[in-house]
């Protein structure tokens, strides 16, 4: 009897453990069942040094990459490493049919030589600090949902200027956790000069593209390297040639030894948004509305670029950034949508919500309003339909898709004052050239023809453009309307842009057009908003009775931009009967993919030469082998590409760049035998930066251990 019973007990035990892998846990809000499960799997470093506001810790060694990546300081004089794919925007601004660095790479062989990006910033965590009290001491009981909304910006908005007005570099930033039941003031420093100092050449650093792109096995070199550089005094400073190296208070030592089946493994970054609190009622919105319209759109709008990127290398790297943010998300959108349905999530989240509903019925007074919560969030999301379908397809397919309207609005917007000041005509002569760099008008003309007669065919409330200037003036001859749209509008070339009076701008057909699709969305928005009111009442009730219902559960708050610690080990993992997946991929699986004929996988004849040399250098395995990538159970999500993938002594074993076909649905419902985060093996990055690239500088600056 005793025996069985410990058997049982160690068996829940086991249970538990897996089960914390899944969480995306706040720094400064550790609990304990966290740092023990983190200690039982293989942690070998205190708590404390994960996150301090008093001195140097992991934290300060992580970085937000520009506010959409995450980045790892690697050396004491500010070099990050992130992925090739959150660096290669700046790579691509960069390149030109001369210099073509997206094709060929770029290796900086002294400071120097490292390349400036003025849009580009990285951003530390310097504290955290629980502001919920202040915040919600604002919200009285009789307080409409509009009334607790404005009291709770207003307050928030108050923390934040009091940050930036006791340092001048300082950032305060508030956030809402757990569907607006706590807030959190999170106090950031930011550095505005970094520079570009390697990238592989995208036939590495993107190997497989499309095709590959959220599956396993995965090949992908995926990393790209920055350096951030600061004032004499260390302190941020805008791009400057006096501008010296950042000294890290904190940065990762770099290991040589790799890993094995079932090492710990952790992941600190910036996660950007999960909806693990999603409910059946919105799953359903994304089967019905959101997801298709989603595919739809970008997939059409795709084959386009694609088509004039494949017919000219100027339009190519012109559109290199513009398709790859633009495709991530597409095919996210359709693995997701293939995830939901094939582990019935909704069945799930059903299961869930019935539970919750017997529990608040039997165990809550009706004036808390946890009976309530369900069907406010249901009548909200079904309501809303009718302008959630409208509003998305007039955002990605003109404001995203039809480029001319950018430069239209923008100009609308800064030069048809009755006085335009010197700054205003400087600031729009910047945007205009930064535009048109990466524009091509023969592309955008394709676009607007594929996207004007979508919106035509499936929204029913169009904006006024479509009634008083396509039919009107064209008997709704969309071919013919485009046609007029770029032979007289300014906007389709830098010099007539620039060239253009205020009188020209008002009336140019581009700015009509614009002007029409925002009007329309923002008459939307305004039907919307009763709805979206209601909706975010029942989800603050619906996640506090969740953690009410289940006190002694470890709760962790959804994904929102702000710094997260999630750990699990390195594992494969069975997508199916009778097929396993190893947990790491090798150098030869680059070879045995290798298709001259297809752009997708093309392999550089320099790496070709090193692979059949077996010129590894020390970054091999023990086995001789290269290692690529690998997985984890880790969770993560967008926002996380470039998060440092550390083992059990805080020392940097790889990238996180992608997730996994099969769990796609990760981000509304975590599934923990299938759900893996794929990483860069560190091992690689150095073989490229040494072998590859032979840049000794930069393998010589960081502190590699075994």
């Amino acid at each position: 009897m005793v025996l069985r019973f410990v058997a049982v007990v160690v068996c829940c035990l086991s249970a538990w453990v897996v089960q914390a892998d899944e969480g995306m846990w706040m720094l400064g809000n550790l609990n304990k069942q966290t740092r023990w499960a983190m200690k039982e799997l293989g942690l070998q470093m205190p708590a404390d040094k994960l996150y301090s506001a008093r001195r140097p810790s992991l934290k300060d060694a992580v970085v937000s990459f520009g506010g959409f990546c995450s980045g790892v300081v690697v050396s004491e004089d500010g070099l990050v490493f992130t992925n090739h794919h959150c660096g290669f925007s700046s790579v691509q601004q960069h390149s030109s049919v001369e210099h073509d660095y997206l094709k060929d790479g770029f290796v900086a062989r002294n400071r120097s030589e490292e390349l400036p990006n003025p849009e580009l910033y990285v951003r530390f965590l310097l504290r955290t600090e629980n502001v919920t009290k202040r915040v919600l001491g604002a919200v009285k009981p009789e307080m409409t949902e509009p009334e607790r909304s404005g009291a709770v910006d207003s307050v928030m908005f108050a923390i934040s200027e009091e940050v930036a007005r006791k340092d001048s570099t300082l950032v305060g930033i508030v956030d809402a956790y757990y569907g607006g039941n706590e807030f959190w003031l999170s106090v950031y420093r930011d550095y505005n000069d970094v520079r570009l100092v390697f990238a592989p050449p995208s036939s590495v650093g993107k190997f497989g593209w499309d095709t590959d792109n959220w599956v396993w096995p995965r090949h992908t070199g995926d990393f790209s390297i920055f350096r951030i550089y600061a004032g004499k005094d260390n302190r941020p400073a805008e791009y400057s040639e006096e501008n010296v190296p950042y000294k890290a208070e904190e940065f990762l030592k770099v290991s040589l030894d790799g890993y094995k089946a079932d090492d710990f493994t952790m992941i600190m970054g910036f996660p950007g948004s999960t909806e693990r609190y999603m409910t059946s009622y919105e799953i359903d919105e994304m089967f019905q509305v959101s997801g298709p319209q989603r595919i739809d759109i970008r997939g059409a709008r795709q084959d386009i670029l694609k088509e004039d990127m494949a017919a000219s290398d100027k339009v190519r790297i012109q559109y290199a950034s513009k398709y790859a943010n633009s495709s991530n998300y597409w095919k996210n959108t359709i693995g997701m949508l293939r995830g939901l349905k094939k582990l019935d999530v909704k069945a799930l989240k059903e299961a869930q919500e019935a539970e919750f509903q017997a529990w608040a019925e039997q165990n809550t007074l009706p004036e808390e309003g946890f009976v309530d919560a369900l069907g406010m969030i249901r009548e909200a999301v079904n309501d809303n339909m009718a302008y959630t379908g409208p509003l998305q397809y007039l955002s990605e397919a003109m404001v995203r898709s039809v480029e001319i309207m950018t430069p239209a609005l923008v100009a609308n917007r800064m030069l048809t004052a009755e006085e335009v000041s010197d700054e205003a005509k400087a600031q729009a002569k910047e945007y205009y050239a930064n535009f048109y760099k990466d524009y091509n008008l023969p592309t955008d003309r394709k676009v607007a023809r594929k996207m004007l007669s979508m919106v035509k065919e499936n929204v029913k409330d169009l904006p006024t453009v479509f009634a008083e200037v396509i039919d009107a003036q064209f008997g709704g001859d969309i071919d013919a309307y485009v046609d007029y749209l770029y032979d007289n509008s300014v906007f389709t070339d830098e010099a007539k842009a620039s060239a253009a009076t205020s009188e020209q701008i008002k009336n140019d057909p581009a700015v009509v057009l614009a002007t029409s699709v925002l009007n329309k969305m923002k008459e939307l928005r305004e039907k919307a908003v009763p709805n979206l009111q209601k909706y975010a009442d029942g989800h603050r009730l619906y996640v506090a009775g969740l953690m009410r219902m289940q006190p002694d559960k470890a709760w962790y708050s959804d994904a929102n931009f702000t710094i997260r610690l999630t750990y699990g080990q390195v594992l494969p993992y069975e997508p199916a009967d009778g097929v396993v997946y190893d947990y790491y991929t090798t150098l030869k699986g680059v070879m045995e993919k290798e298709d001259s004929s297809n752009p997708e996988f093309v392999v550089p004849a320099k790496l070709k030469e090193l692979y059949e040399a077996k010129d590894f250098g020390p970054y091999a395995n023990c086995k001789g082998e290269l290692p690529v990538a690998f997985l984890a159970n880790c969770d993560i999500t967008g926002g996380n590409s470039g998060s440092p993938m550390m083992n059990s002594r805080d020392e940097l074993i790889g990238l996180a760049f992608d997730g996994n076909w099969e769990a796609m649905s990760g981000d509304i419902a975590f599934e923990p035998d299938l759900q893996r985060c794929i990483g860069v093996d560190i091992r690689y990055v150095l073989f490229m930066i040494d072998k590859w690239g032979k840049c000794p500088r930069l393998i010589e600056e960081l502190k590699l251990v075994r």
